[in-house]
């Protein structure tokens, strides 16, 4: 199959990067960031998350930084809600696009969510409805798709289940979320290939960790099946919190040179982003995990070495 000519990227570093930060994040620094990705290039930027404050401390100003956005007219600003009162609230704050969040591993979800994989998707239902009536889009997140830290490897057949019970619910995507980044290019091919049986490779997107440093591996091989969207985060913001010290999701910045040599348009400005990578990190007390954010630094200190 030939490779897609255009891949859409929805950035998540906002969400699922700043949501397990132990220290508090600055409102203002939220918005700040968002407005650095969409001037990048980024079309779809997870905002936050209408969640329980006391379940996710760092998301308690969820309707202010919402608030505070100055959003883009071709700019999409997804918030995750995982029950009513969440998606309640998020419709107040005026997000036209929610996103639900199951799991293709029944003990990932009893201890994630505290429900079954079958109530989760009940639970879901209401959402997925209202946001029908309200006209919001709602995508669906499916984690554990290639391992999960209580039950090791899963089944393709498990994640193609709970991907079309999504879809067939309303959802109009499915990100295929490697939760634990223990995925490898072949199984990844594999348990696409169960869930595009089901659904349309158009309405699949790749969530990949780099805990193992497989995630661009995954990400070419997902390419290789047809995938055109890829969730990743800004300087790889967001560790993996069943691997001490390991990285979480994928760098935006590693996405979009690797889709950059394959001659495929991102529509992201890598100089931008990686600024934006730099500056997040700053904020942060840390150094940004991305392996070309890296490199593009070391360049441009050379690059400024050799002028001086």
């Amino acid at each position: 199959m030939a490779l897609p000519s255009k891949v859409r990227i929805v950035e998540v570093g906002p969400r699922d990067g700043l949501q397990n930060e132990k220290k508090p994040v600055a409102t203002a620094v939220k918005v700040e960031l968002i407005h650095r990705l969409a001037a990048a290039g980024l079309k779809s930027i997870e905002a936050t998350a209408f969640v329980s404050p006391k379940w996710v401390p760092q998301m308690a100003d969820a309707a202010e930084v919402f608030a505070a956005i100055e959003k883009l007219p071709d700019v999409s600003y997804p918030v995750l809600t995982p029950n009513m009162k969440g998606f309640e609230a998020a419709l107040a704050a005026g997000a036209r696009e929610v996103a639900v969040f199951g799991a293709a591993s029944e003990t990932f979800s009893q201890k994630n969510i505290n429900c079954s994989i079958a109530e989760s998707l009940e639970r879901f239902r209401p959402i997925v409805e209202a946001a029908k009536a309200a006209d919001i889009k709602v995508r669906g997140y499916v984690s554990c798709v290639l391992g999960c830290p209580y039950e090791g490897e899963i089944t393709p057949l498990a994640v193609a289940d709970v991907a079309q019970a999504l879809i067939d619910m309303g959802c109009y995507e499915i990100s295929l979320g490697d939760t634990v980044g223990a995925g490898t290019p072949e199984r990844t091919k594999n348990m696409i290939e169960a869930v595009a049986r089901r659904i349309p490779l158009k309405k699949i997107a790749g969530h990949f960790h780099d805990t193992y440093g497989m995630a661009t591996a995954n990400i070419y091989a997902a390419l290789q099946m047809g995938i055109g969207i890829f969730d990743s985060s800004v300087a790889g913001l967001g560790g993996c919190p069943y691997a001490s010290g390991a990285l979480g999701n994928v760098a935006t910045e590693d996405v979009v040179w690797l889709l950059s040599g394959l001659g495929i348009d991102s529509g992201i400005n890598l100089d931008a982003l990686v600024d934006t990578g730099v500056w997040i990190s700053k904020k942060l007390k840390r150094e940004p995990a991305s392996r070309v954010s890296q490199a593009v630094l070391a360049r441009r200190a050379m690059q400024a070495a050799v002028r001086g």
